[in-house]
């Protein structure tokens, strides 16, 4: 037991590290294309040609690959990171409101029920076309879509929660699909092909769709907030929706005891002050010039 902990521990630091640095990287490419041309932050995309940017992808990748319970290390990561080496300043009360965003969501990820043991892309798609995850689909789409087409043009320079919560919403459709795409890999490699159903690649497309989505308005935030602040609220709000998306799909809260709920309530409630202490106390950053007279 000692060493099944252990081993957990060292995926979580070595996951929420390379995570975390994910982050600066990226942004330290987002910065070199700024320079250079029009930055991601009103739609530009000259950091697919910054190699710094491509390094923060991998970097985020190999990370993801031990993502077990990373993101509980990761934002103290990137928010230390970001003091240091993007000068960015984090207050007081921010560092509080960081504190409270891992507080609150090691609240939710401890007492989140098992889930349950599937077989096939075939009892995936049983469960992602019932009615109830249809509904919440229909609403992440409606709601993306209304931050995307009125808030983001209006508010999304001004207020981070436009952008982070275009990414953490469809976020949390990526990790259902990506689930069903995992065990159709595992059960294609054991022998039993799913790649024969058409579910597969219909779960393949949205999450291919949605990766490229959330990537979009992640490099926005990142090019348009500081680090330190975008890091914390977007590991909430993307583990928060996450694990709404979850309960609702697989029904694990059916068997879940009073107290379990009422933690991760407490848990979400402490999320969610974080995340406001975080947004009341950020410091903008400087603007970045686009070397164009």
């Amino acid at each position: 037991m000692y060493s099944s902990n252990l081993i957990g521990f060292i995926l979580a630091v070595f996951s929420g590290a390379f995570i975390g640095s994910s982050f600066i990287i990226k942004k330290k490419g987002l910065q070199r294309a700024g320079l250079n041309g029009t930055p991601a932050s009103v739609g530009g995309y000259g950091y697919l040609l910054q190699p710094l940017w491509w390094i923060g992808m991998i970097t985020m990748i190999v990370g993801e690959i031990a993502n077990f319970v990373a993101y509980i290390y990761a934002p103290a990561y990137s928010a230390v990171l970001a003091h240091f080496m993007l000068g960015e300043k984090l207050q007081t009360m921010g560092m509080l409101g960081c504190l409270l965003c891992i507080v609150g969501s090691t609240e939710i990820v401890l007492h989140a029920p098992q889930e349950k043991a599937l077989n096939s892309v075939l009892e995936i798609w049983l469960l992602a076309v019932q009615p109830a995850f249809l509904l919440y689909t229909a609403s992440a789409i409606a709601v993306a879509f209304f931050l995307i087409l009125y808030c983001a043009p209006r508010y999304g320079q001004t207020n981070i929660f436009i952008y982070i919560g275009i990414c953490s919403i469809i976020g949390s459709l990526t990790v259902m699909s990506v689930k069903a795409i995992g065990i159709a890999i595992k059960l294609t490699l054991d022998g039993a092909n799913q790649f024969v159903y058409f579910q597969t690649w219909i779960f393949t497309v949205v999450a291919i769709s949605c990766i490229i989505t959330s990537l979009n308005y992640l490099n926005m935030a990142l090019d348009t907030f500081n680090t330190a602040v975008v890091s914390p609220i977007y590991y909430a709000l993307f583990t928060s929706f996450t694990i709404l998306a979850s309960a609702i799909m697989f029904k694990d809260y059916s068997g879940q005891s009073i107290s379990s709920i009422a933690s991760e309530l407490c848990g979400f409630i402490t999320v969610l002050s974080g995340t406001t202490v975080l947004h009341s106390t950020r410091v903008p950053d400087s603007p970045v010039s686009t070397g164009k007279t």
